[in-house]
């Protein structure tokens, strides 16, 4: 190679932002797949019939058994696609430790999680499809961790995917850099806070089905008589919590964002998840013992 043209393409290499881990078509498929399972899940109380005595508590089992194996899937059709090799793997499994570590720290104590802030970032840095199953497989361990394994943990794993996986689809993934990337960060890191305590709320009311309150689940109710009761009852219930941890994941995002990014960013790139650089043909490149390799 000549010495322009390995100047030329250093140069490009520092200039440009590591590839997040690429999201083929197969990927793409299952991940969709997983979605709108989630979402059927989370929402089918809401189209009950009356009398039905409807709650989670009975889905919770199937749902978890289907959510394993699809996102076994998720990353059997990554590794199939060329996006998730050894490398990435491996860093999935040290991002998942940390965000499984960090969530004690809170104990949800007024809604304080700050493990929210960790996924939203890495999530940015490394893709939609890395970040779905990081902010699953991180949720699942720290449940393994606190103890805090119950008919609410693949509600939770689905929610917290969807947290990691919406922030690889942010817009300016490449180009976008410095203080407006965080505030973008800190923004939705605040608003994806909020929405995970608002379809979390869509697990745990249908418990409430058959209670004489205001803010009660009433099976086969019109569907905007019931979710007009289930805006009522975020309010009154969940918003304490919800808002500290929005405004914790923005202050992280904003304090802690740059040097974390930092951080994954330099990771991704000696990983070298971006594809390899290719050779026109007549360069050459010289060993180590001084002979030329062969022309590519």
């Amino acid at each position: 190679m000549s010495g322009t043209g390995r100047a030329g393409r250093t140069a490009a290499t520092k200039g440009a932002a590591p590839r997040a881990v690429r999201l083929g078509p197969r990927a793409a498929a299952a991940l969709a797949l997983v979605t709108v399972i989630g979402v059927m899940a989370f929402g089918w109380p809401l189209l009950a019939a009356p009398g039905s005595g409807v709650a989670h508590s009975g889905d919770a089992p199937w749902l978890f058994a289907a959510l394993l194996p699809l996102l076994l899937a998720v990353v059997v059709a990554a590794i199939a696609d060329g996006g998730l090799d050894a490398k990435a793997v491996a860093m999935l499994g040290v991002l998942a430790a940390v965000g499984a570590a960090l969530r004690p720290l809170g104990a949800g104590t007024a809604g304080i999680e700050p493990m929210f802030f960790l996924m939203v970032l890495a999530g940015r840095v490394l893709g939609p499809g890395f970040g779905f199953v990081l902010g699953a497989v991180s949720m699942f361990a720290s449940a393994l961790l606190t103890g805090g394994v119950g008919p609410w943990l693949p509600f939770q794993m689905l929610a917290m995917g969807w947290v990691s996986g919406g922030a690889g689809l942010l817009p300016g993934a490449r180009a976008l850099r410095g203080v407006r990337e965080l505030l973008l960060l800190a923004g939705y890191g605040a608003l994806a806070a909020l929405a995970y305590g608002f379809v979390m709320n869509l697990q745990g009311w249908p418990y409430l089905g058959g209670l004489s309150t205001g803010v009660s689940y009433v099976p086969g109710d019109p569907l905007g008589a019931n979710l007009a009761r289930f805006l009522a009852y975020c309010l009154a219930t969940s918003l304490g919590w919800d808002l500290p941890r929005a405004v914790l994941t923005a202050v992280l995002s904003l304090t802690l964002g740059p040097a974390v990014l930092k951080a994954l960013r330099r990771a991704t790139r000696r990983a070298a998840f971006a594809p390899r650089a290719r050779f026109t043909a007549g360069e050459r490149t010289t060993g180590p013992g001084g002979e030329r390799d062969a022309e590519r």
